[in-house]
Order: structure tokens, then C-alpha cells, then sequence
């Protein structure tokens, strides 16, 4: 029985459901035990996985396809990587920001951003390709319509009457809400945003389905509670609270994750997460966790 489904975010195509429970579940518990003392069985959690709707076809060469700076496509590829790069130079003194060079032409513009956030913390380990891969499911999945139906139907598979809680993070947040938004007979659950981009303008926030009006965004029918949790250094995250535009019933928090500010596991073991989990699944289980 399903009672927790997990939505993920970019870059985990070379990944499945099984893999990334196992990163995920013990994580969940551990904030679980934290906040409350008490856990679930794995059985009550599933993952709602999408990764390998982005996972390339085969080719010719080892790991991931290649790309760099004259490969970034316009407008959401380049602008994530920009604010990316601005984020991250706003957060650690060893990246040199933007200046003046937002003036240079658009493959150098971003070749400068990503040898900037090579240096990052935040970034460490990731490869150029790497890094456009990630900001190219952004794009995909905001200009290519069959790929966001195919996404939102993965999660819309797993959340079955049992579910009460939805738990997702980064780009999954998106995914969640815009599911949400489309399924309002869905019976009441419970959403933890975790490292939400959600309320990013131009690049996320004014491209959602539903789209917002007049500055606000649509709640979510099925939602009866909603909590935001971000890093303040969460370079993904850029806007931290999400109540000033998805509506004051929003709890938002903000968590410290160290070095690795978007990593879902520190999301998944701070207390404030355990605590929002716990008291949905009191809700619905009439006190019993």
C-alpha cells in the first residue's frame, strides 16, 4: 500500500524507481525518526520514476553525449544557465559573476557561465555536458508537449487511493504540482516541496500549467496542506518561499544542507521534512503514523 509517493528531479535518466528508493527511503526514515521517533516500511513508499524519458538513444562514444556552449539552446537552456551562474557567484566568494559579460554574444555569454560554475561547490563534479543535459530536461520539458504528458502520467501511475503524502524535489516539484493540478478529483493528500524552483519568474513560474493570473498561480484541488522546504544556498531554488504566489496556506521553511545545498538526502533528513511527513500521514490514519 502506497501511502508516500516520491517524485524526483533532473539528471537521474540513468537511474530507475529501485535505484533511487534506495537513496531516498532510508533518508526519508531517517527524518522521520528525527521529528518523531517512528518510521515506515518500504512498502508504504513508492517512487515515481521519469528519468528514462530523457535518457539519450545510443551512440557513438563513451558517457554523455557531447556538448558545450554552442550546443545551449535559447531561451530556457541559456537562462537557467545564467541564473545558475548568478545564484551560485551571489553564494561562494570562488565564483566569479557575471559583470559585465552578459553583454557577450550567447555561446561565449554561457561558455563563461559554465567555466564559472565549474568552480562552484554546488557544481562540483559536474561536467559541461553535464550541466546543459540538466538545464536541456528543463527545456524539454516545458516546450515538448508529449514529453511533459508522458512525465505526469508516471506520477499520476502511482498515486493510488492509499497515497497521502506526495514528496518531491526540484524540477519533480513541478511535476507534482502540475499533476496536481490536473487530476482535482483526487482525494484530499498532502505536497512537500523540496529545493523548489516553483516560484522562479520567466523560466518556471509563467510557464506553468495551469497558468498563473495576475501573478498568482493556481492552488492545487487535491491539496489540503502544502509545505516548501529550501536551502538558502539552493542555487535551484532560487525563490525560497512559495506562499507569496501559490497562496498563504503554504508553510515554508528554510533548512541548512551544507556543501551540497540541492542534494535530496540532507532534504530528506532534516527534521522540518519529518515533521511534515509525519503529521500528513497522522491526518490520514486518524493519529496512528
Amino acid at each position: 500500500m502506497t501511502r508516500v509517493v516520491l517524485v524526483h528531479g533532473i539528471a537521474q535518466q540513468n537511474k530507475g524507481p529501485g535505484t533511487l528508493l534506495a537513496d531516498w527511503y532510508p533518508a526519508l526514515n531517517d527524518g522521520l525518526v528525527l521529528a518523531t521517533g517512528t518510521d515506515l516500511v518500504r512498502d508504504e513508499v513508492s517512487m515515481a520514476f521519469y528519468g528514462d524519458l530523457f535518457r539519450p538513444t545510443g551512440h557513438r562514444g563513451l558517457g554523455e553525449p557531447e556538448l558545450d556552449a554552442s550546443d545551449v539552446q535559447e531561451v530556457i537552456e541559456r537562462d537557467l544557465l545564467l541564473q545558475w551562474w548568478t545564484s551560485a557567484a551571489e553564494q561562494e566568494t570562488r565564483v566569479a559573476g557575471p559583470g559585465a559579460a552578459t553583454r557577450l554574444r550567447t555561446p561565449l555569454l554561457v561558455q563563461r557561465a559554465l567555466d564559472a560554475l565549474s568552480h562552484s561547490v554546488f557544481f562540483s563534479g559536474l561536467s559541461e555536458r553535464a550541466m546543459i543535459g540538466s538545464a536541456r530536461q528543463v527545456q524539454r520539458y516545458f516546450t515538448e508537449p508529449e514529453v511533459r504528458a508522458a512525465v505526469q502520467d508516471r506520477v499520476a501511475r502511482i498515486v493510488t487511493r492509499d497515497a497521502e503524502v506526495i514528496v518531491a524535489h526540484s524540477l519533480g516539484t513541478v511535476v507534482a504540482y502540475e499533476t496536481l493540478c490536473a487530476h482535482p478529483e483526487w482525494p484530499d493528500l498532502t505536497l512537500i516541496t523540496l529545493g523548489s524552483p516553483l516560484a522562479v519568474r520567466n523560466l518556471v513560474f509563467d510557464r506553468l500549467t495551469p497558468p498563473p493570473v495576475g501573478g498568482y498561480a493556481r492552488w492545487p484541488a487535491p491539496v489540503k496542506r502544502w509545505t516548501n522546504i529550501a536551502d538558502a544556498g539552493d542555487v535551484v531554488a532560487l525563490a525560497k518561499e512559495l506562499a507569496p504566489v501559490f497562496g498563504d496556506r503554504i508553510r515554508d521553511h528554510l533548512v541548512h544542507n551544507g556543501a551540497k545545498a540541492h542534494d535530496i538526502r540532507p532534504y530528506l533528513t532534516a527534521r522540518e521534512t519529518g515533521k511534515a511527513v509525519a503529521e500528513a500521514l497522522r491526518d490520514g490514519s486518524s493519529g496512528v503514523l
